[in-house]
């Protein structure tokens, strides 16, 4: 193999990790949680709910009937009372149960008395009352530290009144996108390639847990890398190139780290497709991890390299871990120490595409995973490791 030395493909993934100072977890309002990974626990603050309430509209009664209707206001019931509640209403003192509306019949004359439908029974203590803390207690644990929060979570940290949560931060990324045969809009001509990268990446760090924070497209020119690179260094944890891994009088990246004073991590990856992706840290601090030109062998040095980064800045315990897969058809012999090949899943198993060269990017769209595998051929049946993808 010529040009540097590349790291196994399981060690690169540990480096990747290992290289990232994990960041301080974020306290951030309610409304802008969803989605988040709680770094602690939510502790109900107080007891949910906090007060007696009405589950029904109907109203609060004291004894079996028939009542005395009292104002909606009275604080509280002496026997054979009854005021109207409504769902969530707080119980007067002396309630021993909740009519519902549907079962009572409001007489008329001077005073207005309720009695039962008939048929209906008296209603048992308790029917229909929320106690307090029936959901939560003051004290006790009512999200887990570790959850992804969703809808349903904000709704529950605002009843146990909380205001804003700890989540785990997301690494600030910074794309710099090379090349001068790209154009971003319409059909590409012939010696022209269509931009993917713009549209894709910036989707594609978000689902990983990160945020792009800043995007350039430079083209092929090793001084304007250079100050790419030098630049907004408080912006980001994180520097994601592409392109300009090789060792063409085109690609510069080497050479712009070279000048930077950089110090290469990984030198490359052995591992088909994307096996030109390297690992560094610039002088402030930063990662940056470059990845090859050609669309899936970028995929594949993002999800090897970058989503460790990611995990470590996330203050995760390690990377993503692998999966394992049954195969429902043949993987054919290839060449490389670690083959990543997207998979879709089918009945009887993991079905690998038939579309793994570097450029092409359908395989990946219609992928459930990507399967590891190494340059043996693997028969159906056979089971082999695999890497979740953050859509699937």
């Amino acid at each position: 193999m010529s040009g540097p030395a590349r790291e196994p493909w399981s060690r690169a993934r540990q480096i990747s990790f290992g290289a990232a100072t994990a960041l301080a977890p974020s306290l951030v309002d309610l409304a802008e949680a969803a989605g988040r990974e709680l770094a602690q626990p939510v502790l109900a603050l107080c007891d949910v709910p906090h007060y007696s309430s009405s589950a029904m509209d109907g109203w609060a009664v004291n004894g079996d009937g028939p009542w005395r209707l009292v104002a909606a206001s009275a604080p509280r019931l002496a026997p054979n009372e009854a005021r109207e509640i409504v769902t969530g209403g707080l119980i007067p003192a002396g309630c021993d149960a909740v009519l519902r509306s549907e079962a009572g019949v409001v007489g008329s004359g001077g005073a207005d008395r309720l009695s039962l439908l008939a048929g209906v029974s008296a209603p048992s203590a308790g029917l229909h009352i929320r106690p307090p803390a029936e959901e939560f207690a003051r004290g006790e644990t009512a999200i887990e530290a570790g959850v992804v929060l969703n809808p349903a979570h904000i709704a529950v940290a605002a009843a146990c009144g909380v205001d804003t949560v700890l989540v785990r931060s997301r690494a600030r990324v910074s794309l710099v996108l090379t090349g001068d045969e790209v154009v971003t809009r319409g059909i590409p001509a012939p010696g022209t390639v269509r931009d993917s990268f713009g549209p894709q990446l910036p989707a594609f760090v978000r689902l990983l847990g990160a945020e792009v924070v800043a995007q350039q497209r430079l083209r092929d020119d090793r001084e304007a890398l250079v100050r790419a690179l030098s630049i907004e260094a408080e912006r980001s944890e994180l520097v994601i190139t592409t392109g300009g891994t090789g060792s063409s009088s085109a690609d510069h990246l080497r050479a712009a780290l070279a000048i930077l004073g950089a110090d290469i991590l990984i030198e490359g990856v052995d591992m088909r497709p994307g096996g030109p992706s390297l690992l560094a840290r610039l002088p402030d601090g930063r990662l940056l991890v470059a990845l090859p030109g050609n669309p899936l062998a970028a995929m594949m040095g993002l999800l090897s390299l970058a989503h460790p980064v990611v995990e470590g800045l996330a203050g995760r315990p390690g990377p993503a871990e692998l999966r394992s897969a049954s195969l429902a058809s043949d993987v054919p012999r290839g060449k490389g120490a670690t083959r990543l090949i997207p998979f879709r899943w089918a009945e009887a198993g993991a079905v690998a595409t038939a579309f793994t060269g570097s450029a092409m990017l359908r395989g990946l769209a219609e992928a459930d995973g990507v399967l590891v595998c190494g340059p043996d051929a693997a028969g159906a049946g056979s089971r082999l490791q695999y890497l979740a993808l953050p859509w699937s």
